[in-house]
């Protein structure tokens, strides 16, 4: 499985003085970023918001990334389309993919107030926007004459929400979702507080024929879906009945128990074993992560790297936060110690299943079983998790490969030492440990 990173975190060009520049300041990482093995970019919304220095989950002009005078001013918090279309071509010329944030639920920025016939409230609700594509009323959103009541999803805070009913709503849609992929080269989807509206319209928008470099194109997507197993599992089941089974979801269960891992002293690691998560559940679905922009008090504090190396070796399309690999420093490239070698790990040797070998409250050992196809080879790892704050922890525990050698190769904890290789018997037994509040991966060595 590939690697992502989400490529911002809130308010991230103000906070790094790239006003105007996020587009050119990401483009100038992007040949380390694939030395780094990093596959694809999640990227914040591209379009013009209610102001042009917001974030971008507040989208007023859907068409205007950055060269319009409206707003506030011409360019988006991030820059505009030349410098956006230059990211992505030099991405794409790096093997690095690029997916968009789709903010579809909500609007906000309207141009004036006017009164909705059908309950006599008054509303921002008439858009006239420079580009002069997609021009709203209160006919574009909930209620309308096309759904009286918004019967469908959450709404989100007092902003206009679009009814995907209203054909012109509807097709608008869809020709924003061709723009992203046919004209500006994105590879899928990220789909804001997708709670917010109904199932159906993401599995529409996945399933429309793209057409890029002439040929049919069939995008990745990804929803957040900011809720628990069940209804995240209820959810995928709708989306994908009308799919091939491409649509994934964050998984967010996982996150809140790798939060517990990291920030709830004598958390009980046997919690990592039971099936309340979707990687456990659907890992072919499960987009998995440790923090976002918008976890904010919520956010992870202690040993975060804990939660890093969980993600790394499993199931699931792990995603990096921008804000932990570079702000919090912990990419540590040319070392064994931080999220760079874990990339390096899960692309060569985290294939096939997930079996755990033993699991207690505080010690955690996973065995990934390897893949082996005419394009990939990876023969599986064994991975320590050890919650004990003050010693090295493991115990022996049986693996599938007999009279083999194991070698470390990514390791943190509140130990710098180097752990030593190890090597199983005639019948796959051996000894694995880790680092106090540490993890330790180690990959068969096959002379």
């Amino acid at each position: 499985m590939a690697v992502m990173m989400q490529a911002f975190y809130w308010d991230a060009p103000i906070l790094e003085k790239q006003e105007y520049n996020w587009w050119n300041y990401i483009g100038e990482r992007i040949e380390a970023l694939a030395g780094s093995k990093i596959n694809a970019l999640w990227l914040p919304p591209v379009s013009k918001a209610a102001d042009h220095r917001g974030n971008g989950y507040d989208p007023y002009d859907y068409w205007d990334l950055g060269d319009y005078d409206q707003k506030g001013g011409v360019k988006t918090l991030y820059g505009n389309r030349a410098e956006l279309e230059a990211l992505i071509k030099k991405a794409h010329e790096h093997g690095i993919g690029l997916y968009a944030d789709m903010v579809i639920n909500h609007n906000s920025g309207a141009d004036e107030q006017e009164v909705n016939p059908l309950d006599g409230q008054k509303r921002w609700t008439k858009f006239r926007p420079k580009s002069g594509q997609f021009p709203r009323d209160w006919n574009s959103f909930h209620p309308s004459r096309f759904e009286q009541v918004m019967i469908e999803g959450e709404h989100f805070a007092d902003f206009p929400h679009l009814c995907h009913r209203n054909p012109d709503v509807y097709k608008a849609m869809f020709d924003y979702a061709r723009f992203l992929i046919e004209e500006l080269g994105f590879d899928g989807f990220r789909f804001d507080f997708a709670k917010g509206f109904g199932s159906w319209m993401i599995s529409v928008l996945a399933k429309y024929r793209y057409v890029k470099d002439g040929h049919d194109f069939t995008p990745f997507v990804v929803a957040e879906l900011w809720s628990g197993t069940e209804e995240i599992n209820a959810w995928l089941e709708r989306v994908n009945a009308m799919t091939d089974n491409q649509i994934s979801c964050f998984d967010f269960p996982m996150r809140y128990k790798l939060k517990d891992v990291c920030d709830t002293p004598n958390y009980d690691l046997r919690n990592l074993t039971d099936n309340g998560a979707v990687v456990t559940q659907r890992p072919m679905h499960a987009t998995t992560f440790v923090d976002n922009h918008d976890m904010g008090d919520n956010a992870i504090v202690n040993d975060k790297m804990l939660a890093y190396s969980f993600i790394m070796v499993h199931e699931g399309y792990p995603c990096i936060f921008w804000y932990d690999y570079y702000n919090n420093g912990l990419g540590r490239g040319g070392t064994p110690n931080g999220i760079d070698a874990l990339i390096a790990v899960h692309h060569s040797h985290a294939g096939g299943d997930s079996q755990i070998l033993h699991a207690d409250p505080d010690l955690y050992i996973m065995q990934r079983a390897g893949y082996k196809s005419d394009i990939v080879d990876q023969p599986g790892l064994i991975y320590v998790l050890n919650n004990l704050g003050d010693k090295w922890s493991g115990t022996s525990v049986k693996t599938q490969w007999q009279n083999t050698k194991f070698r470390p190769v990514a390791w943190d904890g509140h130990d710098a030492a180097h752990p030593d290789e190890r090597t199983t018997d005639a019948e796959g037994n051996a000894e694995f440990p880790a680092p106090p509040r540490g993890y330790c991966v180690y990959i068969p060595v096959f002379d």
